[in-house]
């Protein structure tokens, strides 16, 4: 059988996969937090796998390779997000899983709101989710409609539609259960698929084996095989070279620390069953799993593709981003093969867009219809299918702008991850008191949104630091500044963070080795960022250089090791992401309900 026949078995088999758990969740799920966030009942092996999915997607699969085959290493920093996206929830995970638990909260607007006492913070959450949600979509989307056409010769509308249907039914048919229980087989088809092809690749008799793959990469031009300078005082990166720049690897990492911070993976939070998968998930699965694939087999593929369009393969000669992937594929693999790869990055693609979108449904559901419309009244049923409508309109707009969008899908979902990293502002407020008042969370989240798009639309990239930097920067500012002119709260605000203050530091107080581990962490972690993806990096294009890899590869491997004992160092000695008995069975019972569900 040719490889489009076991495309499209491969696709079958997934379709059916997928509408069995979207229709268990149809006939199973009969309340709206069943639906929404799974009944607080998503299982340790199940949330592995599917936050680790949804996190790095298609933009992994497809967009990552791609943009290393046009940038070259120093874009290969971004493979340093298998830490820099996790340790987000490392930073806040286990203790927004607490507050959900003590306070009955559904969606990340119901903590924001009751913290700061504000109903404003409520409707800016649901403005990021919406933003979030759409544009982050609209790439997975889109990625997979290329992909579709180039492997099949399906038409990219029919392919983006088709597509759509599939995580769209699944979606809203079962809720977040079945978004993870799908998301399961997708890590496996996502970390499988990068492999499978990045072998194919560097096998490939065109290169002549390791060392001959090794040789042609280092005789590649330097500018594939340096970061450039450390800053660029202007807009952008420096005319003539890449625009990955030490402070701009760095700041183009917080974008993607954005997606542990988002709205919709706050709400995942909340759904899982009791916070033990969330240290192995951070350390494990993200940093070392994924880590293993894209260190290397995402820069086999990129660096290869650069290389055989460098010596003359017709193949290669008219490649864009979205077309490295899939041209790899239909060169270098065998027909069962290519439908295995295939199916790993549809899934990948699947896997990001079904959460968000089902996510960004729950949130418009519950913060707008279910509280301002029917004024806390609506039934179970009501709402469920309120929320399938909500959801359904969300995969429309994302449909719209991926087919629309003239900007390159990737930045386009960079973009969408700046939105997620402003809910630092708010997340480092409720999760570790960090003190500005609510006026300050209002206005510095507002800033800081208002920061990303003109310092991504209007003045792109000032001191070639990505936007997300800019706006939580400029969203931080704001919220001190009005901390330092004076301005106070309620006496009911302040007394209900006193109390969210006095839980969180008396059930997450660490063992005494936690707090030494702690003092050490606050020093080896900034130093971490500042060598690994930091203006340090830099170091990297004239270092040490081993086993044929050249000396900024190497630089990233290396770091990327030392990085795996950071992340177990901050999830297990330290103490951030890991929890005991007594602290699961306090959260169980020292209850404090503030959120109505039906």
């Amino acid at each position: 059988m040719g490889g489009t026949t076991w495309v499209y078995i491969m696709l079958g088999l997934y379709i059916i996969y997928c509408f069995y758990w979207g229709l268990k969740g149809y006939f199973t799920e009969k309340t709206s937090s069943g639906y929404a966030i799974a009944g607080r009942s998503i299982p340790f092996f199940a949330f592995l796998l599917a936050a680790t999915a949804a996190s790095f997607s298609g933009w992994t699969f497809i967009g990552h390779p791609g943009l290393i085959w046009r940038d070259g290493l120093a874009y290969a920093f971004a493979s340093f997000y298998v830490l820099t996206i996790p340790i987000t929830g490392t930073f806040f995970s286990k203790r927004t899983w607490l507050m959900g638990k003590r306070y009955g909260f559904i969606t990340p607007g119901d903590m924001y709101a009751y913290y700061y006492n504000s109903e404003a913070l409520r409707w800016l959450v649901v403005l990021t989710a919406v933003l979030y949600s759409v544009f982050y979509s609209a790439v997975q989307l889109m990625a997979s409609a290329a992909l579709f056409h180039i492997i099949a010769g399906v038409p990219v509308t029919f392919g983006a539609i088709f597509m759509a249907f599939i995580v769209w039914f699944y979606v809203c048919t079962g809720g977040l259960k079945a978004s993870t229980w799908v998301g399961v087989i997708q890590f496996i088809l996502l970390v499988g698929g990068i492999v499978i092809l990045g072998i194919y690749v560097i096998t490939a008799p065109q290169f002549g084996g390791w060392s001959g793959f090794s040789a042609a990469v280092h005789n590649l031009d330097t500018k594939f095989l340096e970061v450039p300078r450390v800053i660029n005082f202007g807009l952008g990166g420096a005319k003539g070279e890449v625009a990955w720049t030490g402070v701009m690897i760095l700041t183009y990492m917080f974008a993607l620390m954005g997606i542990q911070s988002s709205p919709a993976f706050t709400m995942w939070t909340f759904g899982i069953k009791s916070p033990k998968p969330l240290a192995w998930q951070q350390a494990f699965m993200s940093t070392f799993v994924v880590g293993f694939a894209l260190f290397f087999f995402t820069a086999f593929q990129g660096m290869g593709a650069k290389v055989l369009q460098l010596a003359g393969n017709a193949a290669f000669q008219n490649l864009g981003n979205a077309t490295v992937v899939p041209t790899l594929m239909k060169e270098f693999l065998p027909p069962f093969m290519l439908g295995i790869v295939f199916m790993g990055a549809i899934a990948a693609i699947h896997s990001t867009a079904a959460p968000y979108i089902g996510t960004g449904g729950s949130i418009l559901l519950r913060d707008v219809y279910w509280r301002y419309i029917r004024k806390q009244e609506a039934s179970h049923a009501e709402q469920i299918w309120m929320n399938r409508v909500f959801a359904t309109i969300l995969t429309i707009l994302a449909l719209v702008v991926g087919m629309t969008s003239t900007a390159a899908l990737v930045i386009l979902g960079a973009l969408a991850t700046a939105f997620g990293f402003v809910m630092y502002v708010l997340l480092l407020g409720v999760i570790w008191g960090f003190k500005f008042p609510r006026v300050g969370a209002v206005l510095g989240v507002l800033v800081g949104m208002a920061a990303v798009y003109l310092t991504y639309a209007i003045w792109p990239n000032p001191l070639s630091m990505h936007c997300a930097f800019w706006g939580t920067f400029s969203g931080l500012v704001v919220a001190y500044i009005c901390r330092g002119i004076g301005i106070k709260d309620d006496e009911e605000t302040m007394k209900r963070q006193a109390e969210v203050r006095t839980f969180l530091d008396d059930i997450d107080e660490p063992s005494e080795s936690g707090k030494q581990w702690r003092s050490v962490m606050k020093i080896a972690t900034p130093l971490w960022y500042f060598f690994a993806i930091g203006p340090a990096c830099i170091l990297g294009n004239n270092a040490f250089s081993f086993s044929g890899f050249t000396p900024l590869w190497s630089w990233q491997i290396t770091w990327w090791i030392v990085g795996i004992v950071m992340m177990w160092a901050l999830c297990f000695k330290a103490e951030m992401a890991t929890t005991n008995e007594v602290q699961i069975d306090r959260a169980e019972k020292e209850t404090n309900i503030v959120i109505k569900e039906a």
